[in-house]
């Protein structure tokens, strides 16, 4: 039997660096006909250790903001600064070799390719570090143990479960230690109990120090996060400190 519980608002690690930083930040997409203002001088930091969502509908800009996050895509305008490099002028090849190095990237739809085993899926980054195929292996088997699938290892992504393919795609993200995890609507293609678990899976990779980013629409899923950034027109409509229920004996 639980006893009281008590309310309380999550602080995020004390630390002084930023890993995001971003000034100024204007997105512009030239259709033709018209201009469309994607994001409006976004003016945002985010601390390394910290556990982020961010929020907002079909149209808000959480999806351009994410696409620039993760250096798919370029500002119009400001800065985008990761783990203290300004990405904002970078060129195609540049972008490439930040996204390998600097972000564990975990989708919707898994990505994982089809004909190849969860090991060798969570591989595949390292293979592009030009990693040693001993070392690719070692960390391989190493973080599908994290996950609770290093039984499964051998198993092709059809032969898993979505909650379990979504656990691949989280070891892949781990593969070369990137500062930062950037989840694009990761529990999307899952039931709830399966969402329930990827969830905390990424609360105890946040508690054990990742910096973990969750692009969502979903209340539920924003609550197992430290802070809520919401957007809605291109602009941060709030960025709040989220409330836990802390349960006591």
């Amino acid at each position: 039997m639980f006893g009281s519980k008590k309310k309380r608002i999550a602080q995020p690690e004390e630390t002084s660096e930023e890993l995001i930083k971003l000034e100024n930040l204007v997105k512009i997409y030239d259709t033709g006909a018209i201009k469309v203002l994607g994001l409006k001088k976004i003016n945002l930091t985010i601390k390394r250790g910290e556990f982020v969502a961010i929020m907002g509908q079909s149209g808000s800009g959480k999806s351009t903001l994410m696409n620039i996050l993760g250096c798919l895509d370029r500002p119009t305008l400001g800065h985008y600064y990761l783990d203290g490099i300004d990405t904002a002028c970078m060129n195609p090849d540049e972008l490439s070799e930040i996204r390998n190095k600097k972000i564990g990237f975990v989708f919707q739809s898994f990505n994982l390719i089809s004909r190849t085993s969860a090991l060798k899926n969570v591989e595949l980054p390292m293979t592009y570090a030009r990693k040693s195929r001993k070392e690719r292996r070692e960390r391989a088997f190493e973080l599908l143990e994290q996950v609770g699938l290093g039984k499964r290892c051998m198993h092709m992504p059809n032969e898993l479960s979505g909650g379990q393919r979504q656990r691949v795609a989280i070891a892949r993200a781990l593969a070369n230690e990137p500062p930062l995890i950037l989840a694009d609507e990761p529990t999307g293609n899952l039931d709830t109990a399966s969402s329930v678990e990827i969830m905390q899976l990424f609360s105890k990779l946040h508690q054990a120090g990742a910096t973990v980013v969750v692009v969502t629409h979903e209340e539920d899923i924003a609550a197992f996060t430290d802070r809520i950034i919401r957007f809605r027109d291109g602009e941060v409509l709030s960025d709040i400190l989220n409330v836990h229920e802390e349960v006591t004996e």
